[in-house]
């Protein structure tokens, strides 16, 4: 479905939809800006018509120019490769849209975001607690995105009220939010009946730090350099992301050598946290052996990160225009025979961990989230592709990735073991991908690097490890962010794993927990 045949399908599932308007700055991007009324049932569409969860969803303060709130819901055609993006405006005066969350699931914790950061409010939502402003410390009634917001103002201060699940022999384990080891801090409330897991609520938001705050105002190379500490060991996807975005709204055209590079680098953060995961598998079955072996393959690749770009998690590599780093003749050499290495490295590790009757038997068949529980949560990413959804932007948005004829990775079986064999031959394609991209790029020569920004507005992506990260910028007329809102895929996919450890007993958890490894930093932001 092109972009002309997406109106009239609209209109037929609901006859008197009008937009206001419909337009594309961007190839890849279709905003329809409708009324408020219009919302629900548009979103509700779109989300049928593509299959497609809430990929993003965040409000911008416009008060200023307009005297209004704007909302945005994005939608992604995957068959088609574009974004679409569903626009109201929100008067001023007691601010409130209709809620998605009721009909779509995907919607609940965006919603709950935009209330607590700019006061609007998603009527009919069923969870009005707030998910980063702890009531016990941020006093109501202040909204920290807002344009006009300058300190946190008095107000009266609550607590936070947990699901209760009551009955005879129920009990309550709460874990966290200090966490032994070297994990973020979140609150995990377990109830129990007997040894099983019948209910897991979580409640995360303790590393928020105003991320999306310290955007505004911000020149690009600033605001780079904040994009690469959202998530630490998603240094390279969220700055891809945010330049990407930067470059679109500037009319910025990457050379192919460069998008080559990107994509190599972008290889090589998937891989050394792929491997990391394995590893975190094995210690949470106690089998110690691999998980040391795990860590000397990835202190291999980011010894590789540190010599081709300077920086072991590859911070400062991309720049408007490209990235930062020549990849000469000789490194590109280094490359394919680090690549050789690592490849036969994991090769045997691989061979230990499915050879082992006992680490099998912890991994199959525990912590199962089913293809259409999935869905419904809008899950994505690598714990999307493990349960059977074919969701990747490397294939949907493909770029450079389709030259090397990108393989997209899926297993069915929804549990650990579908989880690790994700990482194992995603693992094995990025070697692939990697000697493709280093092959094709012929010689490198340098191009001039771009710091100015142009007005305007775009979203940037990346297939980071776990999965889509999106950035959605507005630049001002002087060339700086007006508005950053931030999409990492922790943010879907922690109602996951709240429902794959149901059923399982509580020493599976931790196993539960690593398989999907989510990021406590880039969900709280």
């Amino acid at each position: 479905m092109d972009s002309a045949e997406i109106i009239p399908a609209l209109k037929k599932t609901f006859p008197d939809f009008k937009p206001l308007s419909v337009s594309s700055d961007h190839p890849d991007e279709v905003l329809i800006r409708i009324e408020p009324r219009f919302f629900k049932d548009t979103c509700m569409a779109l989300h049928k018509m593509f299959s497609s969860p809430v990929m993003a969803f965040f409000a911008v303060d416009e008060r200023e120019g307009t005297g209004q709130f704007a909302v945005n819901a994005v939608f992604a055609d995957f068959s088609g490769g574009r974004w679409i993006t569903v626009n109201i405006g929100i008067p001023q005066e007691n601010p409130s849209f209709d809620s998605l969350a009721r009909v779509m699931h995907s919607a609940i914790l965006f919603e709950r975001r935009i209330k607590e950061m700019f006061g609007i409010e998603p009527e009919g939502n069923p969870d009005p607690r707030r998910l980063d402003l702890h009531d016990e410390v941020w006093p109501q009634g202040n909204y920290p995105l807002r344009k006009d917001f300058c300190k946190t103002q008095g107000g009266d201060l609550g607590g936070y009220k947990f699901s209760r699940v009551e009955g005879e022999g129920i009990f309550e384990i709460p874990v966290g939010p200090v966490h032994a080891g070297v994990i973020g801090p979140g609150h995990f409330r377990f109830s129990c009946a007997g040894e099983p897991v019948i209910s897991l609520e979580t409640r995360l938001g303790f590393t928020h730090r105003g991320v999306e705050k310290l955007f505004e105002g911000s020149a690009y190379e600033r605001a780079a350099r904040i994009s690469e500490r959202v998530s630490g060991d998603s240094v390279f996807a969220h700055s891809l992301a945010f330049t990407q975005a930067a470059e679109k709204i500037s009319g910025i055209t990457v050379p192919a050598q460069e998008l080559y590079a990107r994509a190599i680098f972008l290889e090589l953060e998937r891989m050394y946290n792929h491997v990391n995961d394995i590893g975190g598998i094995a210690v949470d079955v106690g089998f110690s052996f691999p998980a040391a072996y795990a860590s000397l393959i990835k202190e291999a690749i980011l010894q590789l990160n540190q010599r081709l770009c300077g920086d072991r998690y590859l911070k400062g590599v991309n720049i408007l225009g490209g990235v930062s780093a020549c990849l000469s003749e000789d490194k590109k050499k280094l490359i394919l025979d680090s690549i050789a290495g690592i490849k036969k490295d994991f090769s045997v590790l691989a061979g230990i961990l499915v050879s082992s009757v006992s680490f099998m038997d912890r991994v199959d068949d525990t912590g199962v989230l089913k293809r259409k529980t999935a869905e419904d949560l809008g899950i994505v990413g690598l714990a999307a592709r493990a349960s059977g959804i074919p969701m990747d932007l490397r294939k949907h948005f493909p770029g450079a990735y389709r030259e090397a004829k990108f393989k997209m990775i899926t297993q069915q079986a929804g549990d650990v073991l579908a989880r690790l064999k994700i990482r194992m031959l995603e693992f094995e394609e990025s070697c692939r991908l990697i000697e493709a991209f280093t092959r094709r790029m012929g010689r490198y020569e340098k191009t001039t690097a771009v710091s100015q920004l142009k007005q305007g507005s775009g979203l940037g992506y990346a297939e980071g490890w776990r999965g889509p990260i999106l950035y959605w910028l507005k630049i001002s007329a002087d060339g700086l962010v007006q508005r950053c809102s931030i999409t990492d895929p922790s943010f879907h996919n922690w109602p996951g794993l709240c429902y794959a450890v149901l059923g399982n007993i509580i020493p599976d958890f931790p196993l539960c927990n690593k398989s999907f490894d989510l990021s406590y930093s880039g969900n709280d932001l």
